[in-house]
């Protein structure tokens, strides 16, 4: 009886009813059904990747700047379990995935058939939801489109994320295609946050909000903040980080040393905390009233200093509070911490060290290089810190990080991803976060997307030279554990999947590479070899030049 290719064929209908628009497809033979019901039904674009690891970022990547699921498809064994990391990330960080592993009919299931292995809750309590499919019958096609829905509304429910459906195929994978089961009036559900008026009292003169990703009016929230003469700290992922008046963009440096936010009277934080370690161990050591407004209904506290959760969009929440707020004719307190962040962005701008490129630099150059309308993506470790730290703050770009798990591999499929969805897009990554990803790279000259790919080289892992272990070990344990050089020739592995390579000598001459790759379009790679050594100096130098420049400015004053 045919089965297999209605039933897929069925399912991709529903749910491009439903907003589905894109496929990662990697190579397999149980998966056919699936593959070729989302190949032949012409509205879904279908991007087939080798690698299921690398396939399955870029498909996180592509839902994150799309904002709307992605499907993503495996044939059956170990295939499935190398979704597992990006699976991972997308539940921390509420990306929503339809993830689809073909499966053996369960008859072969523990008796040793090839490429079988127990993909039941492969995933674990990352998915929103498993659902093992039957095998396809036709008499069960009446409920074909309420499996479709059912997944999809779990993946985009009010805490978004991965779905795992297990699609056990009998053979011959491909049969006969009957007509589809006609389609019902079935709408999308409309999502009520819970909590509307969230406010825990009368607003004080001296708060600050604290701008995290998943914000949808960045306008909205910069509004109020210059209506309650409150500074924003502001993540480079928060859409917030433009030139307006209540924008901090190196809070970093400012709460190194005692100033006036030791006397926060509140804290208002959309969004996911930031990276930076002294942000949040400021947030920490607050005893204020802290509201958390995230509709992705994340906990994202892990000091346990959060006095009112609210599960709405940053817009509505604003709209809910905008009635009771009055424009504060006191502007002090913002005062002191607009002219201490401009006197440190001044001094960030000024600092020429010579001699070759600085990683620092190399991040101002990137974020100031990208075109009005593009996208950067930056990779954990150290370039989303010097992102957050010393990055300028700019209107026209969109910063995506994968800040759920906060790991470093699947990074260039994840660029490619937000590629994929459209624009201009650079990113920003290390030597050794490039080499856990390489595969993102198969067939990235061939998808027709416009990607500057900047890799800060210093042959290892850069970060640990800043934490204890570098100066408790001997040089000789903390290069064999922690420093880890690979002697990698990153430019012939790129040119190996035929991409042009430059090495930039400077910070100037990055962004000129940058903005120069992204205006001639398709995928480049920009090598800058730094030094770890060098590295952690000029960290402390220049947060020694910063702090310096705030503190004449008035920022430790009374």
């Amino acid at each position: 009886m045919p089965g297999n290719v209605t039933f897929c064929a069925t399912l991709v209908d529903e749910w491009v009813r439903w907003g589905l628009t894109d496929a990662i497809v990697c190579p397999g033979s149980r998966s056919t059904p699936v593959a070729v019901a989302l190949h032949e039904d012409g509205r879904v674009r279908v991007h087939v990747h080798h690698d299921e690891r690398s396939g399955a970022f870029m498909a996180l990547g592509l839902a994150r700047a799309t904002h709307r699921p992605v499907a993503v498809v495996a044939t059956s064994g170990t295939a499935t379990v190398e979704f597992h990391p990006a699976v991972v990330e997308a539940d921390l960080d509420r990306v929503a995935l339809v993830v689809l592993t073909a499966d053996r009919p369960p008859r072969l299931r523990g008796i040793g058939a090839p490429q079988t292995i127990d993909q039941v809750g492969l995933y674990g309590s990352a998915v929103r939801a498993f659902v093992d499919a039957p095998v396809p019958d036709p008499a069960d096609a009446d409920s074909w489109r309420r499996l479709a829905r059912s997944v999809w509304r779990s993946a985009t429910g009010p805490a978004p994320g991965p779905v795992q459906l297990n699609l056990p195929f009998d053979e011959p994978l491909l049969d006969d295609r009957l007509p589809l089961p006609v389609a019902d009036a079935d709408d999308h559900v409309v999502v009520v946050p819970d909590d509307a008026l969230t406010l825990p009292g009368p607003l004080p003169a001296r708060g600050v909000i604290v701008a995290g990703g998943a914000i949808d009016d960045p306008a909205a929230v910069l509004d109020l903040a210059g209506r309650l003469g409150w500074p924003v700290i502001a993540d480079p992922r928060s859409g917030c980080r433009v030139p307006d008046r209540p924008v901090i963009a190196h809070a970093d440096a400012l709460l190194r040393a005692d100033g006036p936010h030791l006397r926060t009277e509140m804290v208002v934080r959309f969004g996911p905390l930031p990276a930076s370690k002294v942000v949040n161990q400021w947030l920490a050591g607050l005893d204020v009233p802290h509201v958390h407004i995230d509709p992705r209904r994340a906990l994202d506290d892990p000091h346990g200093v959060v006095t009112r959760r609210v599960h709405m969009d940053a817009s509505a929440w604003v709209a809910s509070v905008a009635a009771v707020v009055e424009p504060r004719l006191d502007d002090t307190w913002m005062t002191q911490w607009r002219s201490a962040d401009d006197a440190v962005e001044a001094a960030i701008a000024a600092d020429e060290r010579g001699g070759g490129p600085t990683e620092p630099g190399v991040a101002r150059a990137v974020v100031a290089a990208v075109p009005d309308g593009g996208s950067l993506v930056v990779s954990s470790s150290m370039p989303v810190r010097d992102v957050e730290w010393y990055g300028a703050a700019r209107r026209g770009l969109v910063v995506h990080a994968n800040r759920g798990a906060n790991g470093i591999d699947g990074v260039i499929s994840t660029a490619v991803g937000v590629a994929l969805a459209g624009g201009p897009t650079a990113l920003l990554i290390g030597d050794v976060a490039f080499l856990h990803d390489t595969n993102g790279l198969l067939g990235v000259d061939r998808r027709d997307v416009d990607l500057c790919i900047v890799v800060i080289d210093n042959d290892g892992g850069g970060i640990f030279s800043f934490l204890p272990q570098a100066t408790m070990l001997d040089p000789e344990t903390f290069e064999d554990l922690f420093g880890t050089p690979h002697g990698v020739d990153l430019g012939a592995l790129a040119h190996a999947h035929g991409l042009p390579v430059l090495d930039a000598a400077d910070d100037a001459a990055v962004g000129v590479a940058v903005a120069a790759a992204l205006t001639t379009g398709g995928v480049h790679v920009v090598r800058v070899r730094t030094s770890r050594t060098t590295n952690v100096d000029d960290h402390e130098r220049l947060n020694a030049a910063a702090l310096a420049a705030a503190r004449a400015a008035g920022w430790d004053s009374v």
